[in-house]
């Protein structure tokens, strides 16, 4: 019986190494590399609990987790007294590459309303409290908001980089970088 034991522990442990052999030699799977994935996600985790999500809009997430106090209490850095925000905040993925004649969705599935605004250079949004020490981008002044679940479509983009923040929150970031298309 122990020789059995012995040797499916054996099996298993061999299974997992060339598992993790082939990984380490092609490397990860990036949800970039994929034509299908020209995807960014708009994400926030507020508490719905929280009244004090109310004056701002509220929150329409079922089971958040961040009350206001910890999104304020994360919205500066202590070494740098700059913008760092809550990570809960954020754009999934950061960087995304395309082929020039791809069209990106973008989703918001936070509870918070979001932009998605293409901006010449990342700075500041159009909330004021939560610009510290970043100069707003004048993009932002026109920004469109995208309510929690809503979804809106970026097409058209030329080839080279184009940078995208949320005029909300300005440390929601995606760079999409645009490659000429390998179609012939």
């Amino acid at each position: 019986m122990r020789g059995r034991v012995i040797a499916v522990a054996l099996f298993v442990v061999g299974i997992a190494a060339l598992l993790f052999v082939g990984a380490w030699r092609t490397g990860p799977v990036l949800a970039s590399d994929s034509d299908d994935d020209a995807r960014v996600t708009m994400r926030d985790d507020c508490d719905p609990r929280d009244p004090n999500w109310a004056p701002t809009g509220g929150c329409t997430l079922r089971r958040g987790d961040v009350d206001e106090n910890e999104f304020r209490a994360l919205l500066r850095s202590p070494l740098s007294n700059a913008t760092i925000g809550h990570p809960a905040w954020r754009n999934d993925p950061t960087y995304l590459k395309i082929e020039a004649d791809q069209t990106v969705e973008v989703r918001n599935r936070g509870g918070r309303t979001h932009t998605f605004t293409e901006v010449a250079e990342f700075g500041g949004g159009r909330v004021p409290p939560l610009n510290f020490g970043l100069q707003p981008a004048p993009e932002c002044a026109a920004a469109v908001n995208v309510p929690p679940g809503a979804e809106t479509n970026v097409n058209g983009l030329s080839v080279g980089n184009h940078r995208f923040q949320c005029c909300i929150h300005p440390w929601m970031r995606t760079l999409i970088k645009v490659k000429p298309n390998d179609h012939p």
